[in-house]
């Protein structure tokens, strides 16, 4: 055998999380009918050939006999078709008693084992611990240590790296956004046409005019007023600076008379 083969052997059957399984023919056939059947199959690595449904399903009966037998069973627990399937492991005491041993999810026709909590966990605490690590190193490659000035931080050789990242980020084109598919684009048009029923548009609201004419033109009428009634303002002050021009004329006018042929001044006699 491969040795890369008989070690991932070894790896699936102590952690089977890092696994999967697909058939390729039965994707395109694949159903709530026969997701059973695709379970089922010799090749697949997480189906345990000695539970209750292959007997059930070697002596060709119904599934529903499972719940009057004790031992592992497989159930179908959840199912969005036609993308998703769950399926449960479990162990029956009873028909009204059965202890989950493992939960089984179908994506798109890839069978994967759903993680437990303590899995989850310890994935988690793992990471974080890897990315504080990562930090420290990164910092003390930055420290410094003098004998007279003690220990200082030196981040000369990281401004060419930031740079150089940046020289980059502009270089790089910008990233075209993925078209929507029909179901995300029928799900948006059903959302809004209950919002629209929900909440429907106000109507414009008309006024009646009384007098039967256009709102513009009795606009019109009172401008044409306060215009004719600024036209005699300023015409009565125009008339009242008319009266009072003639005397500061003829004064004006003497003074230029008297400027141009005005008579020597006589000396008074004594």
């Amino acid at each position: 055998m491969n040795p890369g083969r008989l070690a991932l052997a070894q790896t699936a059957q102590e952690n089977p999380l890092w696994i999967s399984w697909h058939d390729s023919n039965w994707i395109p056939v694949l159903n709530p009918g026969n997701v059973m059947d695709y379970f089922s199959e010799k090749s697949n690595p997480f189906y345990d050939r000695t539970c209750n449904n292959e007997i059930v399903r070697m002596q060709r009966q119904s599934l529903e006999l499972l719940n009057n037998m004790t031992g592992v069973e497989y159930i179908p627990l959840h199912v969005q078709d036609p993308i998703l399937y769950v399926i449960r492991k479990q162990h029956r005491h009873s028909p009204t008693e059965a202890t989950p041993m493992a939960d089984y999810y179908i994506i798109a026709g890839t069978v994967y084992q759903a993680p437990d909590l303590a899995s989850v966990f310890n994935s988690r605490i793992l990471s974080t611990v890897h990315h504080l690590q990562n930090a420290f190193d990164e910092a003390t490659t930055y420290s410094r240590y003098h004998p007279s000035k003690g220990y200082s931080w030196d981040f000369s050789s990281n401004k060419a790296i930031a740079e150089k990242t940046k020289t980059q980020t502009k270089k790089e084109p910008p990233v075209k956004e993925e078209p929507s598919s029909i179901f995300q684009r029928q799900r948006v048009d059903m959302l809004l046409g209950d919002l629209l029923r929900k909440f429907p548009l106000p109507l414009p609201q008309i006024t009646n005019n009384p007098g039967g004419g256009n709102p513009a033109d009795t606009n019109n009428v009172n401008i044409n007023h306060s215009g004719a009634a600024g036209e005699n303002d300023h015409t009565g002050t125009d008339q009242a600076m008319i009266k009072q021009e003639p005397s500061d004329s003829i004064g004006t006018a003497a003074g230029r008379a008297g400027n141009s042929d005005a008579p020597p001044d006589k000396k008074m006699k004594l």
